[in-house]
């Protein structure tokens, strides 16, 4: 069977001409979704997988031409959703498409959202805290014509709250929509796939699963740049001295401590000038700043990029776009660059410090070699003992494709708690509805009736102890019809706390002269700055020029030293 033939003429016309033929993916995952029913499609990073799944959304919205919004995209990470934004572009053009795109997440200026409301486009890609605010708000109308959900880098969030937050949403999106759309879930190796499937779908519903799985060849090395770990360098012939954990030493801390930093810069350097375009990853955006400096303080030349979330969006689709050219020696990245962003000029991957997990560390080599069928070439600098042991593990199990089971959290109460308060806030619902509507997510499956009652209670101002008396009531429930609906100013509570993202305390960062949005700053960082210092964000240095209520001004202060930023929270994951 040609896996074609579910495709129009056209579409099946432009195809032969972009492309050799489609990828293994693809031959498994058109036939599955040409039968509109729910799908799991995994395959590795450069299969083609979104394209299988876009392509054949893009093909009924061209076949059977309709208003408002029908094809909805869902990822976990921005960049992400303004590169396929992008990558839509071709096809689109291509097919001689008149279908209008949009991107909405958390940087979609408020004009662009107003706009979407007047006139929904046709395909709209977003983020799972920008779904639930369009739930929360005025934007829900245009989410009733939905037809087809593409929900992508599954791995990335099945097995955490934010995922168990979105599968809630999805359901709400259920109820919203007159008639049932069809999910199709993509995602890299995952075991066990059937745990995955059942989250995509929810409770109760059938899907099929694709599994076009196959293992990447890796070129993989730990890479120790001294001879014994128990004998490293001084800190003191660095001009910043720095701990094993790559941050700044402190007062407390003597200048000359032993680190394994001496000894990996050059080793980085040497790597990064041996190959064309590099990313290297480490755990957090402080190290990334700092790391980016040194290469380039021995490089003596621009070299280095830093890449995170702390960055401004225009200065994030800037680096990317010059990553993608091949213009970039070397991007410092955290996990803001892990998912499935194309970049095929990359090739070479570094990790600083053990990635923590296989699939993570799959997920971050196979940024090298993009394409289906490329090697993909990874080395792993450990920074102590104990993770020099914890990188030859994940590094053997990455080699063997040994993937850890995804464990999906079940019952997150605080989840519930936020979801139900949205919920309630624009309509009356009944308690059964709720509850059956709650359970059909897969991570509350098992919520008894109880639990929820619990939630209910707490949420209406009915507390177990009086410790809790200062928590005012956030919704009605009329016990005696069964119904809950939301007090006033439930609506604007759910969508100022929206997610499951922790809430950090930042100062945007703004270059003086309007030249516009830099980043951003944690408070307590803000705090202690003065007026005239000197800082990096995106391994540029930045003259403080004055500091507002929640604005930091700055100007551009090229070749002079500044201090690394911190930002509260950092952990391993953090972007």
């Amino acid at each position: 069977m040609d896996p074609l033939e579910s495709l129009s003429p056209r579409t099946r016309e432009w195809f032969a001409r972009a492309f050799a033929g489609p990828t293994p993916a693809q031959e498994l995952a058109w036939p599955a979704i040409a039968s509109k029913g729910h799908v799991l499609v995994q395959a590795p990073t450069g299969s083609g997988k979104t394209l299988a799944a876009f392509l054949v959304g893009i093909d009924r919205l061209n076949e059977t031409p309709g208003n408002g919004l029908r094809l909805l995209y869902v990822s976990p990470l921005k960049a992400l959703n303004y590169d396929i934004e992008r990558n839509l572009r071709g096809p689109l053009a291509g097919l001689g498409s008149s279908l209008s795109v949009a991107v909405r997440t958390g940087d979609t200026p408020q004009r662009e959202r107003q706009q979407m409301l007047r006139k929904p486009p046709d395909i709209l890609i977003t983020t799972p805290e920008s779904l639930f605010l369009l739930l929360t708000s005025q934007g829900r109308e245009m989410l009733r014509r939905v037809e087809t959900l593409i929900l992508d880098e599954v791995h990335a969030i099945a097995g955490t709250k934010r995922g168990a937050h979105l599968a809630l949403s999805l359901e709400r999106l259920e109820r919203l929509a007159p008639g049932s759309f069809q999910r199709i879930g993509l995602s890299a190796t995952q075991r066990p796939l059937a745990e995955i499937g059942r989250f995509v779908a929810g409770t109760g519903r059938e899907i099929t699963l694709v599994d076009a799985g196959t293992r990447k060849e890796l070129d993989l090395e730990v890479v120790v740049p001294v001879e014994d770990m128990r004998e490293l360098q001084s800190t003191a012939s660095l001009s910043v001295p720095v701990l094993a954990d790559g941050v700044e030493m402190g007062p407390g801390v003597e200048a000359g401590s032993r680190s394994i930093w001496p000894s990996i810069y050059p080793a980085l350097l040497e790597l990064v000038e041996a190959h064309r375009s590099t990313i290297v990853f480490v755990n957090n955006r402080r190290l990334a700043e700092r790391l980016a400096l040194r290469l380039n303080e021995l490089a003596e030349r621009k070299l280095a990029r830093a890449h995170h979330g702390s960055l401004a969006r225009e200065q994030r689709v800037e680096i990317e776009e010059l990553l993608k050219r091949g213009e970039i020696p070397c991007l410092v990245a955290t996990s803001s660059l892990e998912l499935g962003i194309d970049m095929g000029a990359v090739d070479l991957v570094v990790q600083v410090e053990s990635p923590k997990s296989v699939a993570r560390g799959l997920q971050r080599i196979g940024r090298a070699g993009h394409e289906l069928h490329s090697v993909s070439k990874g080395r792993i600098f450990p920074k102590f003992r104990a993770d020099l042991l914890e990188c030859a593990v994940v590094t053997k199990a990455m080699r063997e494709g040994e993937i850890e089971e995804t464990s999906i959290p079940r019952n997150p109460l605080d989840v519930l708690a936020q979801q139900v308060v949205a919920a309630c806030a624009d309509e009356e619902l009944a308690v059964d509805e709720l509850h059956t509507l709650v359970t059909r997510a897969y991570p509350f499956a098992e919520l008894s009736r109880q639990q929820l009652e619990n939630v209910l209670d707490m949420l209406a101002g009915r507390y177990p102890s009086d410790e809790f008396a200062e928590l005012r009531p956030r919704i009605v429930w009329d016990r005696t019809a069964g119904v809950v609906r939301g007090r006033t100013g439930a609506r604007r509570l759910a969508v100022t706390n929206a997610g499951t993202i922790p809430d950090r305390g930042l100062f945007g960062v703004f270059q003086v002269d309007g030249g516009g949005r830099v980043g951003e700053l944690d408070e307590e960082m803000v705090y202690e700055a003065r007026e005239g210092q000197t800082f990096l964000l995106g391994a540029s240095t930045w003259r403080i020029e004055e500091i507002t209520r929640d604005r930091v001004l700055v100007s551009p202060a090229p070749g002079v030293p500044g201090a690394v930023p911190f930002w509260k929270g950092e952990g391993v994951g953090r972007p």
